[in-house]
């Protein structure tokens, strides 16, 4: 499974995107919705677009090979290529920041995983196109992990807890967890896409980063991995990986640090935030 050209495919389904955001400049033309995703949000036709890109090279890397998995995302849900009995996943988020994407806001990305199990310890390759930037972030599990093809590592400047990312930023979430950051952090940071967080972690732009409610397993698959592989460590709500489970309808806080202890005042502080 993971010798077929994962790589140039998903290079190739963020080229596709990023021709469909450019053929959509405006708010008004990407604030188009398009019935419920099996996520249980709003779909904008957006999101869905590009997910057909995404399942294009699905289609063909499936039919180049023969190999079978089942692909587990946003809008469309579960889809079996082959064997619907295959344990590989590939879970995938079209867009992951997409009201950053509808309000034309660029910090939003695609987010590619490809599992040889149920769990976020079962991620074995990781990929996220971050748009706004062109950076492309990718992770194979015990080769390490790249941004751009050079070598990626959650390295800061050595400050301490300098800068950390917030996500699931409703007011009324984040209000606790920011007052609790107060002398812990110097300053806070609001990307809108969990993804991207993520990987702001493994490249050391951001020494921590918490949500301030559960996220999708689509949101953090593949970053997850690619902060692993950095050095970094992450935790889904306190479980090991193995029991994160990457079902659609699977969800938990996510948090990330550079190291063990800027985990543990992550991890401190999101228990702050309100539960659902």
């Amino acid at each position: 499974m993971l010798d077929l050209d994962w790589l140039g495919a998903m290079r190739r389904a963020a080229d596709a995107q990023n021709r469909l955001f450019e053929a959509e400049p405006t708010i008004a033309g990407r604030t188009v919705y398009e019935g419920i995703g099996e996520g249980g949000d709003h779909s904008l036709a957006l999101d869905r677009r590009c997910e057909d890109i995404v399942f294009a090279e699905l289609d063909r890397l499936h039919g180049d090979s023969g190999q079978a998995f089942v692909a587990v995302s946003e809008e469309r849900g579960e889809v079996a290529f082959g064997d619907p009995a295959s344990p590989w996943r590939v879970v995938i988020d079209p867009i992951d920041g997409s009201l950053n994407a509808r309000r034309t806001i660029p910090a939003h990305c695609l987010s590619v995983a490809v599992a040889s199990g149920p769990s976020m310890a079962d991620v074995e390759w990781g990929f996220v196109h971050a748009f706004g930037t062109s950076e492309e972030f990718v992770a194979r599990r015990g080769a390490g992990a790249q941004l751009n093809g050079e070598e990626l590592r959650a390295d800061g400047p050595g400050y301490g807890l300098e800068i950390v990312g917030l996500e699931s930023a409703d007011p009324m979430r984040i209000a606790p967890v920011v007052t609790a950051l107060i002398g812990k952090a110097y300053r806070v940071r609001v990307i809108g896409s969990i993804g991207i967080t993520l990987c702001y972690v493994a490249a050391g732009r951001l020494d921590a980063m918490l949500s301030a409610r559960a996220c999708r397993s689509v949101d953090a698959a593949a970053a997850q991995l690619i902060v692993t592989e950095s050095g970094g460590r992450v935790e889904f709500a306190g479980m090991a990986l193995d029991e994160a489970d990457l079902a659609l309808d699977a969800r938990y806080p996510v948090l990330a640090g550079r190291d063990a202890e800027m985990l543990a005042t992550a991890r401190d502080v999101q228990a702050l935030a309100p539960q659902d």
